[in-house]
């Protein structure tokens, strides 16, 4: 189908460099208010996740030795956060085996850690995309300067016009990367804090289910 003809059809309107909405840089800025958004959703949520985890195991270590196991759990309800949800799993199960103990922390862990990483995975896939969709705004001005050219016949070229499609066609590329960068950069950030929170979890489990176990011991041997 011939450029001029999509042009009457009102659809290259949409992709040109002097379209009042163009549509490639429109969807870029979307996908820069999305990225940027998600971002500082996800570091306010881990941040209202994190605790002091030694501060937090000293507090449980007394009621857990001495048996209140209700106090145990009441503390962990008050203080919140992926660690303390995990560690009240835990002690839910305080009267089951070792196996079935770690098993419930572990459930619990794999929850905590899918609301730490909700729509993280859409960062990546902004990172991905905006630059193709740059690139596509890219093709598009060439293709748009060399319709202008091949119009004119060589004869008449306006370089302005010209100039202003390939400035078009550099900008969106420019723009994509501009929105993937910070939303690598942001994923990255994101998946090293959950990557923190997980090796503190699994320390932490570690050492709930040994005082569970050590607490059980000590009581049978009483």
């Amino acid at each position: 189908m011939d450029i001029n003809m999509l042009s009457s059809f009102g659809l290259l309107s949409l992709f040109q460099y002097n379209s009042d909405w163009n549509i490639i840089l429109v969807v870029i800025g979307i996908c820069s208010i999305v990225s940027f958004t998600i971002f500082i959703e996800r570091v306010i949520h881990l941040r209202k996740s994190e605790i002091d985890t030694n501060k937090f195991i000293m507090l449980l270590r007394k009621p857990i030795k001495e048996g209140h196991l209700v106090e145990a759990i009441r503390l962990c309800e008050n203080t919140g956060g992926t660690i303390s949800n995990i560690v009240k799993a835990g002690l839910l199960k305080h009267n089951r085996g070792k196996e079935q103990i770690e098993n419930a922390m572990e459930i619990s862990g794999l929850i905590e850690i899918a609301h730490l990483e909700k729509n993280a995975k859409i960062l990546s896939i902004i990172a991905h995309i905006a630059p193709l969709i740059g690139l596509l705004g890219t093709v598009l001005g060439f293709i748009q300067a060399f319709s202008e050219m091949r119009a004119s016949g060589l004869v008449d070229i306006s370089a302005m016009r010209i100039g202003e499609a390939m400035e078009y066609a550099l900008v969106t590329t420019a723009a994509g990367l501009v929105v993937a960068i910070p939303s690598v950069i942001a994923y990255n950030y994101i998946v090293s804090r959950v990557e923190g929170f997980v090796l503190e979890m699994q320390t932490t489990s570690q050492e709930i289910v040994d005082l569970l176990i050590h607490r059980d011991e000590d009581v049978l041997e009483y």
